[in-house]
């Protein structure tokens, strides 16, 4: 391979191309049970790899320090702040150190030694921060008694810092890379003690992210992949939902320069192979191909808007949360606030388009892949193919972008198998935008209902959610469901992510699937449920004649967490004081264990023009590894989540998405950026969960923060999404 490949780690059995450019080199033999991943453990097999230490390190002899990395990194930071984790209980030289993927198959022939490889649900920090700070610390453990068995001298009177092991009496010192082969062979010690936060060193600094340099250079980026003899792929999928392949005539391409194969894709895409891309898009577009439409035919965004209207006045409802007799309170001598809210299906448009690389050869499959979840794409391309999952490699490759596309959702892998099969030659497989845009796992379009009753008193004394929209479990993780629905679709209204305090309280959804292929989008299900949430509790402050941030307080006496979150956003944001133009919008959403507030400074001209012109964010999530990615990950948030706000739809005809590329799905231009105040909270262990997701609750609070600040400036209530749908206009009412 040359310097734009990727090498296989040095545990992983390589084949094929990997075989002929590094060399066959065998994996270790599996460790005996689930439990490793928590404790690093790992049997002495023949060839074990001398420098590994336990299964997340290894310290070579120049001291360069390998902590590997079960996630993907697809730009939130986890190639950073997971090795951070490590770093600070081993007690390493962080300029020492070097990240490397764990790599798929060997963790499932090593029983899991890395646990858990999908990177979805803002999991990377909050699912892994107890067991690799631990697997730091016994590392560091087993370092410092093979220094000390070499003095002669008891453990505890030895230290370790930057690499270095020293006798605290003598200042002798030995380096890590000195006695890290001894003391790999070491027994893992199954409790070690951890730092307290005040003695953390690394945790909570501003660290430089270790994967720019590469990024830059498109090193580890899936479209970079450069394989001998490698061909490359485009696709035509059918256009509708639902539909199917009929035919096509692969002798009208297969003059054109460069085309090598036409090929079928199962019964619903057509890939076109060639020596380099532009040619295989080229030749795609000219290929006659007749597509039956089948069940996509009539199904359109207006359809789908009636189904869901409908249901929500159905009797089919999956209760998600139920507090008190709402139905009672309701029906009794109240004041009624009713509002209908609804958001479009929206695509994730992630800077790489899907794609991928691979090479079918002799009963076995080799795979490059910027995916979520390493294992789920060894097990689809395994399932795909129809051969064992051993027989199966994958490289994992940074990714261009994820968003939750590349988790569950492994079409993409699926298809760059099958074509791969057909060939002789390792080939890479590119979406164009049309197609990425055009056959997306689209973030559900939902329908909300919210009916709310004040008592003669002016307390909220009952509120009722209807939501009704199709499920993503259904496909992508049926065995989430329970008793068959997907209560997961109600999620910002639950218990563990809603701290306001009603006391009749009631959140159902009602599921009615389609054609149209649903996944998760960053924020999941807060990111609509949170924008009905916050808006409809702004409707009932304004009903009220109260300051949405002070009616808010109101219903947090319970909740001191996001109290204080919320109370931070208003006094970061001059809350009540803004200047003359400006009008503010104030949200607030808990999820993935972190809390979020955001407050949004807009203007809107006498001519209906909105400018979104400042966005404070204030977020909770418990302690902070990287204070600098954090405030990356806020901004990138605003920047995705304004795009959808403003201008995010994806509508359908005839079964067919309307929209194809950035001139008819916009996203945020560099002039609409707003500033973006950043300001964290650490709520460490004042309460029982103390890591929280930083990826993800960025995006929710953005959507009614902006619809709550253009009712502030126009007196017009925004229940659909999204704005560039609605005329705006001073004083142009409820």
């Amino acid at each position: 391979m040359n310097a734009n490949s990727i090498a296989p780690t040095r545990r992983a059995f390589a084949f094929g191309i990997s075989a002929a450019a590094g060399g066959i080199i065998l994996a270790l033999p599996p460790i005996s049970s689930f439990a490793a991943q928590l404790v690093g453990l790992r049997d002495e097999p023949q060839g074990r790899d001398p420098s590994e230490i336990t299964a997340w390190i290894s310290i070579e002899a120049d001291d360069t320090t390998i902590i590997r990395v079960a996630r993907s990194e697809m730009g939130q930071g986890n190639f950073t702040t997971l090795p951070m984790l490590v770093a600070e209980e081993l007690e390493c030289d962080w300029r020492l150190v070097r990240p490397e993927y764990a790599d798929p198959a060997e963790n499932i022939a090593r029983d899991h030694a890395w646990g858990d490889m999908v990177t979805a649900a803002s999991i990377s920090i909050r699912g892994s921060q107890s067991y690799l700070r631990k697997a730091g610390a016994q590392a560091r453990h087993m370092l410092i008694e093979e220094a000390a068995e070499r003095w002669h001298v008891p453990p505890d009177e030895c230290s370790a810092r930057d690499s270095v092991v020293t006798h605290d009496a003598t200042g002798r010192t030995i380096r890590y890379g000195q006695i890290a082969e001894a003391a790999g062979r070491r027994s893992i010690p199954a409790d070690v003690p951890l730092k307290p936060p005040e003695g953390w060193r690394l945790i909570g600094r501003p660290v430089h992210r270790v994967d720019v340099s590469d990024k830059a250079l498109g090193r580890p980026i899936s479209s970079d992949v450069r394989l001998p003899d490698m061909l490359y792929a485009t696709v035509s999928a059918c256009p509708a939902f639902g539909g199917r392949l009929k035919s096509f005539d692969a002798s009208k391409v297969m003059n054109m320069p460069g085309v090598r194969y036409v090929v079928a894709v199962q019964d619903t895409a057509v890939a076109v192979v060639a020596d380099s891309w532009w040619q295989a898009k080229k030749a795609c577009d000219a290929l006659p191909i007749a597509w039956d439409p089948a069940d996509g035919k009539g199904l359109s965004t207006e359809t789908i808007r009636e189904t869901f209207s409908r249901g929500l006045d159905a009797s089919d409802v999956a209760i998600g949360r139920r507090i008190g007799d709402v139905d009672k309170v309701l029906s009794g001598d109240v004041t009624i606030v009713r509002a209908d809210y609804e958001v479009p299906y929206l695509a994730h448009t992630t800077m790489e388009p899907m794609t991928c690389t691979a090479h079918v050869t002799g009963g076995r499959a080799e795979v490059w892949a910027p995916t979520q979840n390493g294992e789920g794409t060894l097990r689809n391309v395994a399932a795909a193919l129809g051969i064992d999952p051993s027989k199966v490699t994958v490289h994992k490759r940074h990714l261009g972008g994820g968003f939750g596309r590349r988790g569950l959702a492994q079409d993409w892998a699926r298809m760059a198998a099958l074509i791969a099969k057909q060939v002789d030659r390792p080939v890479k497989m590119i979406w164009t935008r049309e197609e990425d845009i055009q056959h997306d796992y689209y973030r559900p379009m939902v329908l909300a209902r919210q009916v709310a009753g004040f008592d003669a008193a002016g307390r909220l004394i009952g509120w009722r959610v209807r939501v009704c929209g199709s499920s993503i479990l259904v496909d992508l993780s049926p065995d989430r469901l329970v008793n068959g629905q997907d209560i997961e679709m109600t999620n910002a209204f639950l218990d563990e992510d809603m701290a306001y305090d009603v006391a009749n309280f009631e959140v159902g959804y009602v599921m009615r699937n389609t054609p149209v292929p649903v996944g998760f989008w960053r924020g999941v299900n807060h990111s609509q449920n949170g924008y009905f949430r916050e808006s409809f509790v702004d409707e009932l402050a304004h009903s009220r004649g109260q300051d949405p941030y002070l009616f808010r307080r109101g219903l947090l006496a319970k909740g001191p967490r996001s109290l204080a979150v919320l109370d931070e956003a208003a006094r970061r944001a001059n809350w009540g004081q803004a200047p003359k133009g400006i009008s503010q919008g104030i949200a607030l959403v808990e999820c993935y264990n972190s809390v979020t507030a955001q407050v949004v400074d807009i203007s809107v001209s006498d001519t209906g023009e909105l400018a979104v012109r400042r966005v404070i964010c204030v977020i909770d999530a418990g302690h902070i590894v990287n204070s600098s990615i954090v405030e990356a990950q806020m901004e990138g948030a605003v920047v995705y989540g304004l795009g959808a706000v403003l201008y995010g739809q994806i509508t359908l005809h005839e079964g067919r998405v309307q929209q194809s590329n950035f001139h008819d799905y916009r996203a945020l231009r560099m002039n609409e950026m707003p500033q973006v105040e950043t300001y964290l909270l650490s709520s460490g262990s004042k309460y029982s969960q103390e890591w929280g997701g930083v990826g993800e609750p960025g995006t929710p609070p953005l959507a009614p923060a902006i619809a709550n600040a253009v009712f502030a400036a126009t007196g017009q209530r925004i229940r659909t999404l999204p704005l560039a749908n609605h005329e705006l206009r001073h004083g142009h009412g409820k």
